[in-house]
């Protein structure tokens, strides 16, 4: 394997572990803040911040493995 073959896929690699690590956590912040109020009437910006970072970041690993449904379920709105 060419060095920046291996590059790219121990970076695709790493940007992928972010995305999931981040999309994961993203909705601590929001659980945090509307647990003890019983109320979701304001969101979380750390919340939204984490997500929308991860999703981002997922879309960038699916172009660099060039997986279009990886990128295509981060990019389109959900309805």
């Amino acid at each position: 394997m060419s060095g920046s073959l291996s590059l790219s896929l121990s970076l695709s690699t790493y940007l992928g572990n972010i995305a999931a690590f981040l999309a994961s956590l993203s909705y601590i912040p929001q659980v945090r803040k509307a647990w003890p109020r019983n109320s979701t009437d304001d969101l979380s910006l750390g919340m939204l911040t984490a997500l929308t970072l991860g999703l981002g970041l997922w879309a960038v690993y699916g172009l660099m493995r060039e997986d279009w449904v990886i990128v295509l379920s981060n990019v389109l709105p959900a309805r």
